[in-house]
C-alpha cells in the first residue's frame, strides 16, 4: 500500500473546497431546524449525560415518539458548534466541509490498497464532486454521515494491518477496530456495517481464498478427508472476535432503544404497510434506482416520501425489468469477484462489499425505514462505486486506442460532476429553494408541498401558503398533516370557520377505535396534535371550553404520555377557572418530563392563581435550574420577589430582571420593572436612567410615563414632570392619574389655576363620581374665591365619600371662611403652598386610592412540529406609582397623619404573545 503524498492531499482538499465553499453561506433547512434549533442538547446548559439519553432529534430514547437514531457523538459536534458559535450556520457548513475532505483524503489511502496511484486519486477525486454528497455535507445533519464515515474507513484501514509475518495475527490493530467501529456507530448507525468489510477483505484479500476453493475445503473436511489448514483456523479465530465484538455493540444497541422500533406512518414508506407482493416488488426496485442515482445524479431531491415513486402493484409492471437487470448485472460481478482469483476480482469485490453492506439498514429488506429514498445514505455505498468507476476507467486507458477517448470522458464526468455540485449547494440556501427544487424534480410528493407552505409560512405569507398546503391535500387526500397545515393557516388568517373545517377533516382521517390495539402503535405522535389544535381553535369560544376540554382528554386517552395534551389542558382549566385540576395536568405532565423547564414555569402560574406565592417562587427557580436562560421565568420570578415586598429579595429580583434584558433587549417591560425597584430602593437616579431606556423602547408605555413624571414631583422636579405629562396624555387622553398629577403641578408650579381646572372637569366628565377629581376642582374653586360654589361641591363631594374625614374638615374651613366674611387671607394653592398671611388653607388631594388589579395567567404552550400551535406568552408587570407632593408647614400640620400614596398596579401588559 502506497502512502499518499502532500500534492495528492491538497489536490483533494483544493478541489472539495472549490465544490463547497458556497455551502458556507447556506443557513439551516429541512431537518437541520429539529437537529439544530429546536435541539436542547446543544445548550450548555444541558447536562452532557443527556447527549447519551436522547436521540439524534434531542427526544429521550424511553418516549414512543423517538426516532431511536443514536449519535450522541455527533451531536457533541454539534454542541462544540454552538459553544464557538452559537447558531450561526456559518461554522457548521465550515466543519462539515473540513470532515468531507478528511473523508476523501483517508478514502485516497483506502483506494491504493487495491488500486493503482493514478486510479486512486481519480476514485478520491470522483467521490469528492459527486453530486449525491451535496445532503450530506450542505445539509448540517448530514454531518452524521461524515463521522461516521471517518471512524469507518480508519476501522478498516486498522483491521489491514492485522496481518502479520508469516500470516501471524496482530491483536492491537483488531482491538482498535473493534473502538473504531464502537466510536462510527456512536456517529450513525451503519458504522457496524464495516464490520462485515473486514470479515470479506479477511477471507477473500489478505487471504487470498476464493468461493471454489473454500466450497472445495468444507466438502473435504465433512467428509473426513483432511483437517482445516492452520491459516484458515487463524482466519476463523479473527472473524469470530469480530462477530462477537459485533453482537456486543447490537445488544448494547438494542439496550438503548429499549428493544423497541420507531414508528412511522405509512406517509414516511407507503410500501412498508403495503401487502405482498408490492411491498417486495417495490422495495426490490428501490436498488436500482439508488443506484441509477450514482450513475446518473442530474435529479436530485430532497425527500422522497409519500408518493415520490408509485407502488409496483403487479409483476407485469416495467419497473421490474430495471429491477431484473440490476440482479443480473450484480450478480455477474459478484460471481466474477467471488469465483476467480485476481487482483481485478479483489478490487471489484471490495467495490461491491462497499456498495451493498453500508446500505443493507437504509434497504427497507431486513426492517423498515423512515424513508424511501434518501440520498445521504448513499454517502458510503458511493465509495464503493467510485472504485468500480476507477477500475473500470484504468482497464480501458490501458488500451492505447481508447487512451485519449478515456480521458476526455473522464475529465467531462469530474467537471460536470463539479459545476452540478456547485450548482446544487444553492438549493440548500433556504428552505424555500430548496422544497421548490424539490418540486422541479417531484410534483407527486405532498410532503413537499406542504415544506414550500411552510417556509412561506414562515414568512407570514399566508395566502400563498395557503395554496401549497391546499395543493398538498389535492396530492395526498388522506395526509392527516397536509389538513392540519391548511386548518392552521386558515387560523392565521382569521378564517376560523374554515379553519375548524379543515381540522374536522384531519381528525376524521385518524384511525378508528379496533378493539384490542394501541392507539400509539398506530398512530404517528405528530397526528395527534388535530386534537390540540382543534381544541385550541374553539376554546376562543367560552361557551364550548367543554368541547375543548373534551378532545383534550380524548388525545390523553389514545396517548396517556401525550405530554402537550396535559400542558394544553391545564392551560384550559386555568381558564375555566379550575386551577386544581390544572395543576393535576402540570403534575401529570412532569411525570413525563421532569427536566422541562416550561412545565415548571407553568406550575409556577397555577401556584400565582392558587395563591401561593411561596409555591410558585420554588416552581420559578426550578425552572431556571433547568434553564437559566429561561425568559419567562426570569422575568416573572421578579416580579413575583418584587411584589412580596420583601427587601432581601430585591437584590435576587434585580439580578433576574438584569438576565432578562440581556436576553430580551428590546422588551421595556425588563427595563420599567428595573427602575420600580430602584424607586423602591429610593435610588432615584437609577430609576429614572432605566424609566427613559423603556419609553425609548416603547414610547407609548403609559405606566414609565406616568411613573417618570412622579418620580421628577417626588425629587423636586415637578417642572420636568410637565412635559412626560403631556406626552402620557398624547398617547392616553383619558388617564385619571395623570390628570391628577398635571393639574396639582399646574396649580402648585406654575399657578394656572384655568388649567387645572381644565384637568380635574375632564377627570368629572369621564367619570362623575371621581372623589379625588372632585375634590381637587372644589380647591379650584376656592381658589377663585367662589366660596359658595367651593361649599356646594365639597357637599356633593362628601356625598360621595361619607367616611373621608379631609372633605368634612374642608368642608368647615370653607364654611368658616364664609361665615367670618373676611378674606383678606391669600389664596392657598392645590400642593399647599401659601403666600401672605397664613390662615385656613384647603389642600389638593393626590392619588390616593391603590389597588392591586388581579394577576392574568399567561401559560407556554407547548411547542412542537409546525402543524401544532404554537405560544410563547410573557407575564408582564406595569405599575403606576403614586405619592403626595410637598406641602407648606401648616399642611404638614394639618394633614401629619396622612401616609404616602401606595403603588397601585395599574395595568399588566402581556408581551411575547403569538403563535
Amino acid at each position: 500500500m502506497a502512502d499518499i503524498n502532500l500534492k495528492e492531499v491538497t489536490l483533494i482538499v483544493g478541489v472539495v473546497t472549490a465544490c463547497y465553499w458556497n455551502s458556507l453561506f447556506c443557513g439551516f433547512v429541512f431537518d437541520d431546524v429539529s437537529a439544530i434549533l429546536d435541539n436542547k442538547d446543544l445548550h450548555p446548559s444541558t447536562p452532557l449525560k443527556t447527549l447519551f439519553q436522547n436521540d439524534f432529534w434531542g427526544t429521550p430514547m424511553s418516549e414512543e415518539r423517538s426516532h431511536k437514531s443514536y449519535r450522541p457523538l455527533t451531536v457533541l459536534t454539534f454542541r462544540l458548534n454552538y459553544l464557538f458559535s452559537e447558531l450561526k450556520p456559518m461554522s457548521y457548513h465550515l466543519l462539515n466541509m473540513i470532515f468531507h475532505a478528511v473523508v476523501s483524503v483517508i478514502f485516497l489511502k483506502v483506494c491504493k490498497l487495491f488500486l493503482d496511484n493514478r486510479s486512486s486519486v481519480i476514485a478520491s477525486l470522483l467521490f469528492a464532486v459527486h453530486p449525491i454528497h451535496t445532503e450530506a455535507v450542505t445539509g448540517v445533519v448530514g454531518r452524521a454521515e461524515l463521522l461516521s464515515s471517518i471512524f469507518f474507513l480508519a476501522a478498516f484501514l486498522s483491521y489491514t494491518k492485522s496481518k502479520g509475518p508469516d500470516n501471524s495475527i496482530v491483536w492491537t490493530p483488531i482491538a482498535l477496530t473493534v473502538v473504531l467501529v464502537a466510536v462510527a456507530t456512536l456517529c450513525k448507525e451503519q458504522g457496524i456495517t464495516v464490520v462485515g468489510i473486514c470479515c470479506v477483505y479477511e477471507v477473500f484479500i489478505a487471504q487470498g481464498y476464493t468461493l471454489p476453493l473454500l466450497c472445495t475445503t468444507a466438502r473435504q473436511f465433512f467428509r473426513g478427508k483432511s483437517n482445516i489448514p492452520f491459516s484458515m483456523l487463524q482466519t476463523l479465530i479473527k472473524l469470530i472476535v469480530l462477530m462477537f465484538s459485533t453482537l456486543l455493540l447490537v445488544v448494547i444497541r438494542v439496550q438503548v432503544i429499549q428493544s423497541q422500533l420507531p414508528v412511522f406512518t405509512r406517509f414516511d414508506n407507503p410500501a412498508a404497510v403495503s401487502p405482498t407482493p408490492t411491498r417486495q416488488l417495490t422495495f426490490n426496485y428501490l436498488l436500482p434506482l439508488n443506484a441509477w442515482l450514482l450513475l446518473n445524479p442530474s435529479e436530485l431531491c430532497c425527500d422522497w416520501t409519500m408518493g415520490t415513486i408509485p407502488l409496483i402493484e403487479s409483476f407485469l409492471d416495467i419497473r421490474n425489468l430495471a429491477t431484473f437487470i440490476f440482479f443480473c448485472f450484480l450478480g455477474a460481478l459478484g460471481v466474477f469477484s467471488l469465483r476467480y482469483p485476481g487482483d481485478s476480482s479483489k478490487t471489484v469485490l471490495m467495490a461491491l462489499c462497499l456498495m451493498a453492506l453500508p446500505f443493507i439498514p437504509a434497504s427497507n429488506l431486513f426492517f423498515p425505514v423512515g424513508f424511501v429514498v434518501a440520498e445521504r445514505v448513499l454517502y458510503v455505498p458511493s465509495m464503493g462505486f467510485c472504485i468500480l468507476v476507477a477500475h473500470g476507467w484504468q482497464k480501458i486507458s490501458n488500451k492505447s486506442v481508447l487512451k485519449k477517448l478515456s480521458w476526455v470522458c473522464l475529465s467531462m464526468v469530474i467537471f460536470t460532476h463539479a459545476l452540478k455540485t456547485l450548482h446544487r449547494n444553492w438549493d440548500w440556501e433556504s428552505e424555500y429553494t430548496l422544497f421548490m427544487s424539490a418540486l422541479k424534480v417531484n410534483k407527486n410528493n405532498a410532503k413537499l408541498w406542504n415544506n414550500v407552505g411552510h417556509a412561506l409560512e414562515n414568512e407570514k405569507n399566508f395566502e400563498r401558503a395557503l395554496k401549497y398546503f391546499l395543493q398538498a391535500t389535492h396530492v395526498q387526500p388522506d395526509d392527516i398533516g397536509a389538513h392540519m397545515n391548511v386548518g392552521r393557516t386558515y387560523k392565521n388568517l382569521n378564517r376560523t370557520k374554515e379553519a375548524e373545517e379543515s381540522y374536522m377533516m384531519a381528525k376524521s382521517l385518524m384511525p378508528q377505535i379496533i378493539p384490542g390495539k394501541k392507539y400509539a402503535a398506530r398512530i404517528a405522535p405528530n397526528h395527534l396534535n388535530v386534537y390540540i389544535n382543534l381544541a385550541n381553535l374553539i376554546r376562543a369560544n367560552e361557551s364550548r371550553l367543554e368541547e375543548a376540554d373534551q378532545l383534550y382528554r380524548q388525545a390523553i386517552s389514545m396517548r396517556p404520555d401525550f405530554k402537550q395534551a396535559y400542558i394544553s389542558r391545564g392551560e384550559l382549566l386555568l381558564k375555566m377557572n379550575k386551577p386544581l385540576k390544572a395543576k393535576e395536568a402540570y403534575l401529570k405532565a412532569l411525570e413525563l418530563d421532569r427536566n422541562n423547564a416550561d412545565l415548571w414555569y407553568n406550575l409556577a402560574i397555577v401556584h400565582i392563581e392558587l395563591k401561593e406565592p411561596n409555591e410558585a417562587l420554588k416552581n420559578f427557580n426550578r425552572a431556571l435550574e433547568l434553564n437559566p436562560k429561561h425568559k419567562l421565568a426570569l422575568f416573572n420570578s421578579a416580579i413575583l420577589m418584587q411584589e412580596s415586598g420583601e427587601v432581601k429579595l430585591r437584590p435576587e429580583a434585580r439580578k433576574r430582571l438584569l438576565s432578562y434584558i440581556n436576553e430580551e433587549p428590546q422588551d421595556a417591560n425588563g427595563y420599567f420593572n428595573l427602575g420600580m425597584l430602584a424607586m423602591d430602593d429610593k435610588k432615584d437616579s437609577e430609576a429614572e436612567m432605566w424609566m427613559k431606556k423603556a419609553i425609548k423602547l416603547q414610547a407609548d408605555f403609559r405606566s414609565a410615563l406616568f411613573n417618570l413624571a412622579l418620580l421628577y414631583s417626588q425629587t423636586a422636579k415637578e417642572l420636568m414632570a410637565l412635559p412626560i405629562l403631556e406626552e402620557l396624555l398624547r398617547y392616553y387622553p383619558d388617564h385619571i392619574k395623570g390628570l391628577i398629577l398635571k393639574g396639582d403641578i399646574l396649580m402648585n408650579q406654575k399657578k394656572d389655576i384655568l388649567g387645572a381646572k381644565k384637568c380635574f372637569e375632564k377627570i368629572l366628565e369621564m367619570d362623575p363620581n371621581n372623589v379625588q377629581g372632585k375634590h381637587n376642582l372644589c380647591v379650584v374653586y376656592f381658589e377663585e374665591k367662589d366660596l359658595l360654589k367651593a361649599e356646594r361641591c365639597l357637599v356633593e363631594t362628601l356625598a360621595l365619600a361619607p367616611h373621608e374625614e379631609y372633605i368634612q374638615r374642608h368642608l368647615n374651613i370653607v364654611r368658616d371662611k364664609i361665615s367670618s366674611s373676611s378674606f383678606a387671607e391669600q389664596p392657598v394653592s392645590p400642593a399647599g403652598k401659601t403666600s401672605g398671611v397664613e390662615g385656613d388653607k384647603i389642600p389638593t388631594e393626590n392619588v390616593k386610592e391603590v389597588r392591586s388589579e388581579p394577576r392574568p395567567t399567561q401559560i407556554i404552550k407547548p411547542s412542537g412540529n409546525k402543524s401544532q400551535s404554537k405560544s410563547n406568552k410573557l407575564l408582564g408587570k406595569s405599575t403606576d406609582k403614586e405619592t403626595p407632593h410637598k406641602t407648606t408647614k401648616e399642611i404638614k400640620e394639618i394633614e401629619k397623619k396622612r401616609v404616602a400614596a401606595l403603588k397601585r398596579l395599574e395595568e399588566i401588559e402581556r408581551i411575547l404573545n403569538g403563535e
